[in-house]
């Protein structure tokens, strides 16, 4: 986890650092995950005219009825590549994830963390001077360690345990704006 934070940390000073221009730096919010009630927001800077780089964060805190809840933190860098120019049309991306969850819906709780990494694919609609639309698709891999417990309250009883996902890792349809 360590590692994972100090990684977090060089990017986020790296993104920091480069000289931001007019029309080269986005703030970005994906629907989707407002969708399933989960705040995140994005911030992504051209770094040369075919290329950017992307860091989401989202949070979700909520219990919902009868106490089910799902509550997580997660970090998203992705590096992308345009076809055509940044922040139009077609791109590709290489992302890596890193998240810290606690819930669950069914009869079992889960307590646990995850990182990985993945490969997308995109493209952004240019709406107005400063507004965009971007869907995102992206498939990879996980590994999660993890508590597994009964939810039942003051249960002290789990397992622990570890998973290995294939599969879908990043889905968006994201709003931009764009200074």
């Amino acid at each position: 986890m360590k590692k994972l934070i100090i990684s977090t940390f060089m990017l986020i000073s790296a993104v920091l650092l480069i000289p931001a221009k007019a029309q080269e730096v986005a703030l970005k919010t994906n629907a989707l995950y407002w969708a399933t009630t989960s705040t995140n927001l994005s911030a992504e800077v051209s770094v040369a005219p075919k290329w950017s780089v992307e860091l989401m964060g989202a949070y979700n805190p909520w219990t919902f009825k009868d106490d089910k809840k799902m509550k997580f933190w997660l970090v998203q860098p992705e590096g992308k590549y345009w076809f055509c120019e940044a922040f139009e049309g077609h791109f590709v991306g290489l992302h890596a994830h890193g998240a810290q969850y606690f819930g669950g819906f069914g009869s079992k709780r889960y307590d646990g963390w995850l990182v990985g990494g993945g490969v997308s694919y995109g493209y952004d609609w240019i709406l107005g001077p400063h507004w965009n639309l971007e869907a995102e698709i992206g498939i990879g891999y996980a590994h999660l360690w993890y508590d597994e417990s009964e939810r039942i309250p003051c249960l002290k009883d789990k397992v622990h345990k570890h998973k290995n996902y294939v599969g879908p890792t990043r889905a968006a349809v994201t709003f931009s704006y764009i200074f």
